[in-house]
């Protein structure tokens, strides 16, 4: 699968609304809306420049709605369906941020920090439409750099 349009990406992070993932370390439950919404917000805060990271945050969670018996590979499915429209850069965090092996890296490192407090940080962390205009940024900033290579 690949995603060919920032809105066919929203509506599948809308789709993630009432979609339960289970921690497997303490078998807590979030939703994966909510935790894409906290995760990106949380990068924000912490990196408002990088908005590359941001969505990387806010898209990793779709790989659990997709194909969500594949908990081995939804990371990997998930890079892959994101690449053409968001970049390699994007695609790349997706797939290294629950592999912090070495090398790894600040950007890793952000993004798994966020994540894991995402899963729990209770505030406000705003709607999703809140997110297209970044969305459609770095979709548009790949396809300007995927048109001069």
């Amino acid at each position: 699968m690949e995603l060919r349009s920032v809105e066919e990406l929203m509506d599948l992070l809308n789709a993630c609304r009432g979609t339960w993932d289970t921690r497997q370390r303490t078998g807590d439950r979030v939703d994966l809306h909510d935790h894409a919404l906290r995760t990106a917000a949380l990068l924000r805060r912490s990196r408002p420049a990088d908005k590359e990271l941001q969505v990387a945050g806010l898209v990793q969670p779709i790989g659990r709605l997709l194909w969500p018996g594949d908990t081995a590979g939804h990371d990997d499915r998930t890079a892959d369906a994101v690449r053409g429209l968001l970049g390699e850069r994007v695609s790349r965090l997706i797939r290294r941020h629950s592999r912090l092996g070495t090398p790894v890296d600040d950007d890793l490192v952000s993004l798994r920090q966020a994540e894991e407090e995402g899963r729990s940080a209770g505030f406000d962390a705003g709607v999703l439409e809140d997110w297209r205009t970044v969305l459609e940024l770095v979709a548009a900033r790949n396809s300007r750099l995927g048109a001069v290579d």
